[in-house]
Formats: structure tokens, C-alpha cells, sequence
């Protein structure tokens, strides 16, 4: 039994759970925390929004695998951090969001920053805490850590008024958490598993489908697996980088904006076997034209997961991706797929560049990935926000490090890039960190440069500008008669003096031939730096799946019927 302020108890969990970084944005309610912070080991990183902090966190807990961790005040500082908790929710990033509290006597009486920030998050947190008691507090933040890393990964919200931070805390620590009611299930059924490597045994078209929950699992056997059986590989954004881009199975991503092979792999397949995904809607695009002659296997650790979108699974095994792989590993024999690799091969070559080889501009996006690929190896750690650009790197950029992309895949949220960058690099301090980021999304977060300039991080932006919000604009396109409204923007910055008042380097690209020379300096310099590349509002992502078609019905360009 230890007696110390609340606020004290909070941060010394905080370091016995070996957090080194947090990211906030301090205020009046959540000063006691802050001031026992300043007495801590602990790294704060003040971001220039809570939002920021969020991702900053997300960033930080995907690049170096473990659970980030954001602070804020209460009131409009609490509602700051929505949308990075829904972001970390959908993609299952381990976070622990701590909010601060009005006093518990001004609780439900509207006082002046007070929202019921437990409520508005109970959708968007595998579960929050409104801390009553400052005796609760070394429990509750424990349980926080413990709740937030374990079974699918999820962000944790502790909601903690003011005078329980400062009031004495009696609470004991402890070592271990129990809670009854939160069992995950790590092991897999094995009458499921044994089915499942009949299903396997027995085809002769089979597919790995692997997602998030590879990469959150740090299931290496997958490789070993894919290549003991002879199966081919297709991800999902989410599951860029679980299995090398590199390796000759790997086909990239499926989906709305998949790459041709994938798709057309997914559309020809016997057996589909997910792993640690969730068969969402950009994957699947319509149902019942999905994997249409395949059986279906699905590994994934969230039961609920299973059979929500797409009912028709075979096999279903609810495990731990690596646990689960482990044991299948060990209970099959070496197969061989030779004439449905040589059909996969087929299909690389067949369209096999997801975008029409004469666009008839200076520049396009593809050439900047592609280049950044070639120059990297795809070894680096790549963030990127969301739009037309994230779609041109999950197609070509060549991942092949687990962890090393890292995207808003769920809730596809605009501005996430930027932030995430910083908390990649600060988790990441001896690795290449490159952002690729468009002129609107950049925009929703550009004073985040702010803080990479003031923790002297050699993040790399690549930014994409067209002077547009192009993925908005490439669906008027298609689905609103070329019927562009509220898309192009008035007034954008000079960007490469904008980044220069920010402390940054900065670089124009706008024709191919510059693109080379110049990655390799800003790569090299070991600076904060900004590569402005001047696209066409034209200048389009395909392939796409339109609604009602089959992945193998893809446009491959803008003039396929």
C-alpha cells in the first residue's frame, strides 16, 4: 500500500508499463498529470492538436509494436481526440487515450469544459473508464495497458476528473490483471484447423487473403506457410508489408483499388483462406460476385468478425493469427500448385501495370511511388494519408517490412499521415520515415510540421498537388456525369515556402526526369523536408471496381467498357 496523488499513481504506471513517449496537448483539468510528468522519464511531445497527438500515438504504437499513448485536456480537448480513437478503433491500433475531467462534483452540470467524453467514445473504444475513485487508478490503468494490447488490439479511453488526480491514492499496484469477463481466445479449434488443412489439401486453386491482424500478430509464419504449400499471397491495404512485395507470391493489394492480379486471383480461387481480416466493403465490393467459386476459410481473433460480412464461411477458426499458423504449419505436408501459379503468373502480366502506361502528363503519381520503391527497397517505414495518393502508394510501393506501411485503412481519415510520421520516427529514431500526403490532406494537419521541426525529426513529406480533393473528384467522375462541384481548391499555399517557414527543406518536383536526383537528395539529407510534386486533376487511380461489378470486372483505365 503506497500513498501518493492520483496523478502520481497514473504516470507510475505509465513507466512500469514501459511507456517512453506520450503525446499531448495539456489544459487545466489534466495539469496534475502534467505536473508529475515533468518529474517522469517519459517523453512528452507536445503536438499542436490533440487530433495530432492521437495519431502521433497511432503512428508510434504501429512502428515500434507496442501501445501508444495520448493525453488531453477535458471539454473540447477530450472531443479533440474523437476522430483518432475512431481511426485507432477501425484498424484495431492499440491506444490509451487519458482525458481530462472536470471536478467529480461538477460532473453533469455543464461546467465550463465539461463533456461526457466516456460517453461519446463508448461506439469507438474496446472500453473507457470515468475514474470515481483516486484508489481505483493503478488498477484501472493496468487494466487500460492490458485491455488495449491483447486479443484485438484496440484503443483504451481513461476519463479523469481533476481532484481525483490530485486527491491521495491508497490503491495497491499490482503485477497481473484479472478480469473474468475478458477471455480472448488465442488457440484455435483444432477439429476447425484440421478442416481447414483438408480444405487446403484438397484444392487446386488456393489463396492466402491476409490483413491487419498478420501484421498486429507478427505472424512470420506466413511466409513459411505460403511457401511450404505453394500459395499465392493478396493483401489488403491494412496488410501491406505482413508478407514481402518482394517475394515472387506475393500478388499485392485487392479490392476497389486493386492491382490486376489480386483481383483476378480472388475471382479464380477454389479456396480463399483470411487471415486476421474482416472482409470489408472495399474488399469485397458486391457480395455475391465475391470469390464466387471459392470455399472459404476465416482466421481472425474477434469471433465477432467472423461471418459479419461475408456469411458464407466454411471454416471458421477464431485464434490468434501466429498461434493458429503455428500449428498448421506443423501439420501440413509440402503441396504444389504448379498450373495455378503458372495461371497467377497469367495474370501479372496481363494488365499487369494498374495504370495506363501514356497518361500524357509531365508527371504522374505512379513514377514518384514507384521511384521512391525502387530507391528504398521498400525497407523504409511509409505513412500515408488518404485519397487518390494512398491508393497510387498501396498499389506501388513495394512494401517489405512488417509494420513499415502505415495507412488509415477503416476510417479513412484525412490528415492522419502527417501526424503519424512524427510518431513512426519518434518510435523509429535510427529509420528512413516518409510521409506521402495530398494538398487537401496535408492541409488538415500541416501544423503538425511544427512539431517534427521542433523534435528535429528527419521526416520525409512527399507531397502530391493537384490543386484538388482528386479522389472525391475521380468519383463525380464516375458516378456523377464529370459533375465536379466543391473539389478544387482556391488559394492553396506555395507549399515549398510554406514548408521553409515551418524550418523545413523543400524540393518541386514537376516532370518526370526530375524525380530520381531529387528523392535521392531529400533522402540523403538527414532534415525535416518537404517534395512538392505538381500533378494533373486528371491524373487518375485505377484500376477501380465499380458498384454492382465483380473484382474481375475491374477498369483497368478510363476508357475500358
Amino acid at each position: 500500500m503506497t500513498t501518493m496523488t492520483g496523478a502520481k499513481a497514473l504516470v507510475k504506471v505509465l513507466e512500469e508499463e514501459g511507456v517512453k513517449v506520450v503525446f499531448g496537448y495539456p489544459g487545466g483539468a489534466i495539469l496534475p498529470v502534467y505536473s508529475e510528468l515533468q518529474k517522469s522519464k517519459i517523453k512528452h511531445v507536445l503536438t499542436r492538436t490533440e487530433q495530432g497527438a492521437t495519431h502521433a500515438a497511432n503512428g508510434y504504437a504501429r512502428a515500434a509494436g507496442t501501445v501508444g499513448v495520448c493525453i488531453s485536456t477535458s471539454g473540447p480537448g477530450a472531443t479533440n481526440l474523437v476522430t483518432g480513437i475512431a481511426t485507432a478503433y477501425m484498424d484495431s491500433i492499440p491506444l490509451v487515450a487519458i482525458s481530462g475531467q472536470v471536478a467529480t462534483s461538477m460532473v453533469g452540470t455543464d461546467a465550463f469544459q465539461e463533456v461526457d467524453i466516456t460517453g461519446i467514445t463508448q461506439p469507438i473504444t474496446k472500453h473507457n473508464f470515468l475514474v470515481t475513485n483516486p484508489d481505483d487508478i493503478p488498477r484501472i490503468v493496468k487494466e487500460a495497458f492490458h485491455i488495449a494490447r491483447t486479443g484485438r488490439p484496440g484503443p483504451v479511453l481513461i476519463d479523469l476528473p481533476k481532484n481525483v488526480a490530485e486527491a491521495p491514492c491508497h490503491g495497491k499496484f499490482i503485477s497481473e490483471v484479472n478480469l473474468p469477463g475478458y477471455k480472448p481466445t488465442y488457440k484455435g479449434n483444432t477439429k476447425q484447423i484440421k478442416e481447414a488443412i483438408k480444405l487446403l489439401k484438397d484444392s487446386k486453386r488456393p489463396l492466402f487473403y491476409i490483413g491487419g491482424g498478420v501484421a498486429a500478430s507478427g505472424a512470420k509464419q506466413l511466409g513459411d506457410l505460403a511457401h511450404k504449400l505453394q500459395i499465392p499471397v493478396v493483401n489488403t491495404l491494412m496488410g501491406k508489408g505482413a508478407f514481402p512485395a518482394e517475394d515472387p507470391l506475393a500478388l499485392g493489394m485487392l479490392g476497389l483499388h486493386g492491382v490486376p492480379a489480386a483481383n483476378y486471383a480472388v475471382s479464380k480461387c477454389d479456396v480463399l483462406f483470411g487471415i486476421g481480416v474482416r472482409f470489408d466493403d472495399r474488399v469485397t465490393i458486391t457480395l455475391e460476385k465475391f470469390a464466387p467459386h471459392a470455399k472459404i476459410v476465416h482466421l481472425d481473433i474477434d469471433p465477432a468478425e467472423i461471418g459479419k460480412n461475408v456469411r458464407r464461411v466454411n471454416v471458421p477458426i477464431v485464434g490468434d493469427v501466429a498461434t493458429v499458423l503455428d500449428v498448421i504449419l506443423e501439420n501440413v505436408s509440402p503441396m504444389e500448385h504448379k498450373a495455378w501459379l503458372a495461371e497467377v503468373e497469367e495474370f501479372k502480366g496481363a494488365n499487369g501495370k494498374a495504370y495506363p502506361a501514356e497518361a500524357g502528363f509531365d508527371l504522374v503519381s505512379r513514377q514518384v511511388v514507384e521511384k521512391l520503391s525502387q530507391l528504398t527497397g521498400g525497407k523504409i517505414i511509409l505513412t500515408t494519408d488518404v485519397g487518390q495518393h494512398q491508393m497510387t502508394a498501396a498499389q506501388f510501393y513495394q512494401a517489405n517490412r512488417l509494420g513499415g506501411f502505415i495507412s488509415s485503412g477503416g476510417l479513412g481519415t484525412m490528415g492522419y499521415g502527417l501526424p503519424a510520421a512524427l510518431g513512426a520516427q519518434m518510435a523509429c529514431p535510427k529509420d528512413t520515415v516518409v510521409c506521402i500526403t495530398g494538398d487537401g490532406s496535408l492541409q488538415m494537419s500541416v501544423n503538425e510540421l511544427a512539431t517534427i521541426k521542433g523534435q528535429n525529426l528527419p521526416v520525409k513529406v512527399v507531397l502530391f498537388n493537384n490543386n484538388c480533393l482528386a479522389l472525391v473528384r475521380q468519383l463525380q467522375h464516375h458516378f456523377c456525369n464529370n459533375e465536379f462541384f466543391g473539389v478544387d481548391f482556391d488559394g492553396n499555399p506555395d507549399f515549398c515556402m510554406l514548408a521553409k517557414a515551418y524550418g523545413f527543406e523543400a524540393y518541386r518536383i514537376t516532370k518526370e526526369d526530375e524525380i530520381e536526383g531529387t528523392l535521392k537528395e531529400a533522402l540523403a539529407n538527414g532534415k525535416p523536408t518537404l517534395i512538392e510534386c505538381v500533378t494533373n486533376k486528371e491524373d487518375m487511380v485505377y484500376p477501380i471496381v465499380l458498384g454492382g461489378k465483380g473484382l474481375d470486372e475491374m477498369f483497368i483505365k478510363d476508357d475500358d467498357k
